[in-house]
């Protein structure tokens, strides 16, 4: 019984030291965060980084507004994902530098979508000024 019990507990402990599987990059994309994203299409301003990063999305798959530095993507070309966004960039990274610029407008973003197969887990952000 003790040999069984440690050969359990060895086979345990193996698996523990294994260490999940990383996720992949699923898409990323280039924006310029342009005056147009900062209000949504009721004309209302918007005041948090992840809103601002779904009306760029939106912006740029729905209505066909965009900036002249602005790239395509897949993953934001389904509406679903694009009302994903603020709980990937809630997992994700964001300085509060880089969430600032996005709110003022003006800086030019780098948006990595990181998971498995494609379901999304989490975005990065990368801004520039």
């Amino acid at each position: 019984m003790k040999t069984l019990i440690r050969a359990a507990a060895a086979a345990l402990a193996v698996f523990a030291a294994v260490p999940a599987a990383a996720d992949d990059l699923l898409d990323q994309y280039v924006a310029y965060i342009g005056g147009h994203d900062l209000y949504n299409s009721k004309g209302v301003r918007l005041w948090e980084p992840y809103q601002i990063l779904r009306q760029d999305r939106a912006n740029f798959h729905r209505f066909g507004r965009r900036d002249p530095m602005d790239q395509g993507d897949r993953f934001f070309a389904d509406m679903n994902n694009r009302a994903a966004m603020e709980r990937m960039l809630m997992q994700g990274n964001m300085p509060a530098p880089a969430a600032n610029a996005i709110v003022n407008g003006g800086a030019t973003v780098v948006v990595k979508v990181w998971g498995w197969g494609n379901q999304g887990r989490y975005v990065t952000v990368d801004v520039y000024r």
